[in-house]
């Protein structure tokens, strides 16, 4: 058990991790470090000492390709882990691991190869989200086989359903305005033609209906403990998010700020994914016997 909780976690972990060395890449301008793909610099799949760009942000690039590496060892490991043990219910999931991070490197050469230009940049963030919520998935159900679960009445239903969705869009929203903003990842690197000012304001208005749509979902009747509990969870995660939201907008996006919301993204998105977990699965076990009382 303490073997799959590490190899599940270590999964979970890099892929939250890729987010934020990515972020890095693009606070510290070395985005285009590596400015071709596969190969690091023509001819070398490694930075080398005469290239024309820094090596500080050759290196930080090229760690950044590295982790990816790293990220798909974990998940064939994780893959091995589940076919060792036989848990069909989990292969899906697993595959889906190794297919996403094989489709982030494709990603990833697109993005350099179009000078970062901020859709697939967004791109790049949103397929890392998706793979998070499958590694959530996994970890939470690595030692106890679970099944999917009709939510107790129509009203949770619709709106565990419609929560996830919401915070998915605004973390689109939030793409908008990261590439609205001045950390490009190069000073070279094209941004979208918005008014930071204008998707700012829009990111923040959907974060508040967000938080309205979360708190009714708290006082619904027939809401287990598990779930209210993954609610306050989220809540408070949001309530800190949006603070380091404004802070930043307030005092000019400053580099560390900008990390520091999207390190809290990254928490946001996992914790609005295990409230919908919550609700739509639980342990057979638990499922057996509920249908045992009936």
């Amino acid at each position: 058990m303490r073997l799959k909780t590490a190899l599940f976690g270590v999964l979970l972990f890099l892929q939250s991790a890729l987010v934020l060395t990515g972020g890095a890449v693009r606070l510290t301008g070395s985005g285009l470090g590596c400015p071709t793909w596969p190969e690091c610099t023509p001819g070398s799949y490694t930075p080398v000492p005469h290239q024309e760009e820094k090596q500080l942000h050759a290196w930080i690039e090229f760690g950044n390709r590295l982790l990816t590496f790293a990220l798909l060892l974990s998940a064939l490991l994780v893959v091995l882990n589940i076919l060792i043990t036989r848990r069909k219910d989990l292969r899906l999931l697993a595959a889906g691991q190794v297919l996403g991070i094989l489709g982030q490197g494709v990603l990833g050469g697109i993005t350099v190869l179009t000078d970062l230009h901020p859709a697939t940049v967004a791109a790049h963030l949103l397929l890392s989200m998706l793979l998070i919520a499958g590694a959530t998935s996994l970890y939470s159900r690595r030692h106890t086989p679970t099944v999917k679960v009709s939510a107790p009445t129509k009203t949770i239903s619709v709106l565990s359903r419609m929560h996830v969705i919401v915070s998915f869009i605004v973390l689109i929203l939030g793409t908008l305005v990261t590439g609205s903003g001045p950390h490009a990842g190069d000073e070279k690197s094209p941004r979208f033609d918005f008014d930071i000012r204008t998707v700012a304001w829009i990111h923040a208005d959907a974060v508040i209906f967000l938080m309205g749509l979360t708190v009714a979902f708290l006082v619904t009747a027939s809401l287990g403990q598990s779930t209210k509990k993954a609610i306050y969870i989220f809540l408070g995660i949001s309530l800190a998010q949006g603070a380091i939201g404004y802070l930043q907008y307030f005092t000019g996006i400053p580099e560390i700020l900008v990390a520091a919301h999207l390190l809290g993204a990254t928490v946001f998105w996992i914790a609005s994914w295990r409230v919908r977990l919550s609700v739509v699965r639980t342990p057979k076990e638990k499922e057996h016997k509920r249908e045992e009382r009936r």
